[in-house]
């Protein structure tokens, strides 16, 4: 039986679930939650042969090697341009084979190297997502994040360099650039809110709304200037007005992503 390359544990992980009791039991002075462990498959197996935990992958990854029998992993996409690192990789989810999870690695040694980019990255991929919730609560949290059983704490950023974020590893994408591209109409008119000149009459009323539930409003720069994240541009130099779809026109007035529109 395989067992991992790097600690040498079976290739499972113990997931821990909190179940609430019964009203009964709580008043006979048991906790009022009983804490059940199911035990799922965690197994990367890298096209080497080599079998590693996930994190344990994630904690011993280089580059393009595999990080116990130094075997070049990496192989050529269909393409015939991009690198790819092919496994088949088992977990609670089931069995994934031909899994390329070379994006995966590479974010995850991106932000061992810059651990402070943590929170930015993860508003980018809300703004992919279009949680719209998701993106207010990050961009509206004071940066207090609590330690809680060695969790990893955030680095706080300032909520402006969070919107200027722009992505080194996808051609320097802000949100709004990755919003447009998914087509997360929702997400387009938040950032637009919280962080452009846009006039506020060019807002829809529910948009206007859903706003005023979540306690959204502009943000001024330390001059008293409003923030304009519509004027940031790519890798090519393009800004998130030049990269919105034909298919995006037919559901959205892209006209408020240009800074003259």
């Amino acid at each position: 039986m395989a067992t991992c390359a790097a600690c040498h544990g079976k290739l499972e992980l113990e997931i821990e679930h909190e179940e609430e009791t019964g009203d009964y039991e709580a008043m006979e002075g048991s906790s009022a939650s009983n804490t059940n462990t199911t035990t799922v498959p965690d197994d990367v197996e890298l096209n080497c042969g080599c079998h590693f935990h996930w994190q344990c992958l994630l904690n011993a990854y280089q580059i393009t090697q595999c990080p116990n029998c130094s075997e070049n992993i990496a192989t050529v996409s269909n393409s015939g341009v991009d690198e790819q690192i092919l496994c088949n990789l088992h977990n609670e989810g089931g069995l994934q084979e031909g899994l390329d999870i070379l994006p995966l690695l590479v974010e995850e040694s991106y932000l061992r190297a810059y651990p402070e980019e943590r929170k930015a990255r993860a508003f980018l991929e809300f703004c992919r997502e279009g949680d719209v919730q998701a993106v207010f609560e990050l961009l509206d949290d004071d940066g207090g994040e609590d330690e809680d059983d060695g969790a990893e704490i955030l680095v706080p950023m300032e909520i402006a360099d969070i919107l200027q974020y722009q992505d080194p590893l996808g051609s320097l994408y802000s949100g709004l650039h990755i919003a447009v591209t998914s087509e997360k109409v929702e997400v387009i008119w938040l950032l637009l809110l919280i962080a452009s000149g846009l006039e506020m009459h060019r807002f829809p009323p529910q948009v206007l709304q859903a706003a005023e539930q979540l306690g959204a409003d502009r943000l001024f720069g330390v001059h008293g200037e409003l923030l304009d994240i519509r004027t940031l541009r790519d890798a090519d130099g393009q800004t998130a007005a030049m990269l919105a779809s034909p298919s995006l026109g037919r559901i959205f007035d892209t006209s408020v992503l240009s800074v003259a529109g």
